[in-house]
């Protein structure tokens, strides 16, 4: 049993890292193995994304007021995924669950805390989708690039033509 004062210490924490995170995902990882677990943790600390298991209670006490709308229903046991990029955090935890599908690792997203809303488990899930910044700017450089390579082989065959 925790004590009051290391409870409003765990609070504080939870608090700070609130205020601090651009986004936050909540997940249920019931029957997460230690060794996946840190595999989980390590992963998540090289793209700059924080993990953090709670206590549902004081979970939501430091929710309370933070965001708009209803705090997710919080089912099994819950840690927060977090970081400074709104991005971050739900495409690393989906990018972990593609990576260890098969593999008996299981990861739910039950919501999370986004642009200061709480959202559901599928709106995480879409933004847990979007690709890279690099992967959509190289997407977009190829968009470009088509249309002017397509004009450069037309023109070179205007030229075989007239030759």
């Amino acid at each position: 049993m925790l004590l009051k004062s290391k409870k409003e210490e765990i609070i504080k924490e939870l608090e700070g890292i609130i205020k601090e995170s651009e986004s936050i995902v909540f997940l249920n990882f019931h029957g997460l193995k230690v060794n996946d677990e840190t595999m989980l943790r390590r992963d998540l600390r090289r793209e700059g994304v924080g993990y953090k298991v709670s206590r549902k209670t004081l979970l939501s006490r430091a929710l309370k007021g933070k965001a708009e709308g209803e705090i997710p229903e919080l089912n099994g046991e819950v840690a927060i995924v977090y970081s400074k990029d709104q991005i971050s955090s739900p495409r690393e935890i989906y990018n972990f669950q593609k990576t260890h599908k098969g593999t008996g690792v299981l990861l739910n997203i039950l919501g999370g805390v986004f642009e200061g809303k709480f959202v559901g488990a599928a709106k995480m899930m879409e933004l847990a989708m979007i690709p890279t910044r690099e992967v959509l700017l190289s997407k977009l450089a190829f968009l470009l690039k088509s249309p002017i390579q397509h004009l450069a082989i037309a023109v070179n065959e205007v030229v075989k033509i007239k030759s």
